[in-house]
C-alpha cells in the first residue's frame, strides 16, 4: 500500500518495533483467536474482532470506525479471508489516521518563532513528564538548538531534583527555585533567563496534581498569564504527557486536561512495558489534538517523534 511504501530510519524503526513487540504480541495472539477455525471474514469473526480491539485499548468510538471500515471492505470484496485479517487491519487504520494531517513529522523539530518557543508540559504525577521533558532537551540540543528548562512543579522536591539531574546530563541550564514557591515566579525567571541568552526552546514543567481542576485551572491559567509578560505567544504550545500503560486511564487523563487548560499536542510514554499500545491508535483519532512524541524505552533516545505509519507499520507487521 502507498501509505507504507516509505523507508523509515532502519535504528529508528527497530526501537519502535523492539518498544512495541508487547502490545504486538498480545494483539496478534486475541487475532489468531478470533479467527481460529474461520477461513471468511463474517459477523462472527467482526464480533470477535470488535472484542479484540476493545480489550487492546483502541477504545469504543475508535473500534466502531474500524469495523465500519471493514465491513464495508467486505461488501464491496465480496469474499475476504481471514489470512487477509492483519493487511486489512493496517491497512484501514492507516487509512482511518490518514483522515488528517496530524502524526506526520519524522524528526524533532520547533516552528518559526520570534525569540525563544515555549512548552509548557502537563500531566499528572507519575506518567513520566519529568523524563520527557529532559528527553527533549537532549533532542532539541541535538539538533543544535539553544534550551532552557524552568523547574515550575514547586510542589515536588523530587520534580526539582529530577529535573537537575537531566539538565546535568544534558548540559543545558535549568531554572528553579525553592520547593513550595510560586510556579508563575519560576516560570517569569525562566522566559526572561531564555530571552537574556537568546535561547531557542523552552521547557516548562508544571504540577501534575489533578485532584482539584479548579485549582489546577487556575494555576496554569496563573503560569501562562504571567509567561506572557515575558513573551506574548507563551506559550507556543502545551504538551499534555499520557502513561500509555495505564490503557483507557490515559484517555480519561487527556479528558481531564483538555477540560482545564488548552492542550495543543501529546507525548505517549512508557508504550515498551506495556501490552496497551492500541491507546495510541485510539488517541491519535477520538482527540483533535497531534500525538507528537512517544516513549519506546528507557534509553535518552527512547523518545521518538510519532509518525502514525511508521506506527501502524510496527504494530501489524508480522515479518518485524
Amino acid at each position: 500500500m502507498s501509505l507504507f511504501k516509505k523507508i523509515f530510519s532502519s535504528q529508528k524503526k527497530e526501537t519502535l518495533d523492539k518498544g512495541l513487540e508487547k502490545t504486538k504480541t498480545s494483539f496478534l495472539s486475541k487475532l489468531s483467536k478470533a479467527v481460529a477455525g474461520k477461513s471468511k471474514v463474517d459477523d462472527d469473526v467482526l464480533d470477535n474482532l470488535e472484542e479484540v480491539l476493545v480489550t487492546s485499548d483502541v477504545g469504543v468510538a475508535t473500534t466502531l470506525k474500524i469495523i465500519e471500515r471493514i465491513e464495508e471492505r467486505v461488501s464491496r470484496d465480496k469474499y475476504m479471508g481471514t489470512d487477509e485479517l492483519n493487511e486489512i487491519l493496517r491497512e484501514e487504520i492507516a487509512g482511518l489516521l490518514s483522515e488528517t494531517h496530524l502524526g506526520e513529522e519524522e524528526e524533532f523539530r520547533i516552528p518559526d518563532s520570534k525569540g525563544p518557543y515555549v512548552i509548557m508540559v502537563v500531566g499528572v504525577n507519575g506518567v513520566g513528564k519529568t523524563t520527557t521533558i529532559g528527553k527533549l532537551a537532549y533532542q532539541f540540543k541535538k539538533q543544535g538548538l539553544q534550551v532552557v528548562i524552568g523547574a515550575a512543579d514547586t510542589f515536588r522536591a523530587a520534580a526539582i531534583d529530577q529535573l537537575q539531574v537531566w539538565a546535568d546530563r544534558v548540559d543545558v541550564p535549568l531554572v528553579k527555585q525553592k520547593m513550595g514557591s510560586d510556579p508563575a515566579s519560576v516560570a517569569f525567571d525562566t522566559l526572561s533567563s531564555a530571552v537574556t541568552q537568546g535561547a531557542d526552546v523552552v521547557l516548562i514543567d508544571t504540577a501534575g496534581r489533578l485532584h482539584n481542576k479548579v485549582n489546577l485551572m487556575n494555576e496554569l491559567g496563573k503560569v501562562k498569564r504571567v509567561m506572557q509578560k515575558v513573551i506574548d505567544e507563551a506559550p507556543h504550545e502545551v504538551l499534555l504527557v499520557l502513561d500509555g500503560s495505564t490503557g483507557q486511564n490515559a484517555f480519561e487523563q487527556a479528558k481531564e486536561f483538555t477540560r482545564a487548560t488548552e492542550v495543543t499536542s501529546l507525548a505517549v510514554t512508557k508504550l515498551d512495558g506495556t501490552a496497551k499500545g492500541g491507546v495510541v491508535i485510539g488517541i491519535s483519532d477520538q482527540f483533535q489534538i497531534p500525538v507528537k512524541y512517544i516513549g519506546v524505552g528507557e534509553g535518552i533516545e527512547d523518545l521518538q517523534v510519532f509518525n502514525k505509519f511508521e506506527f501502524v507499520d510496527s504494530f501489524f507487521n508480522i515479518t518485524n
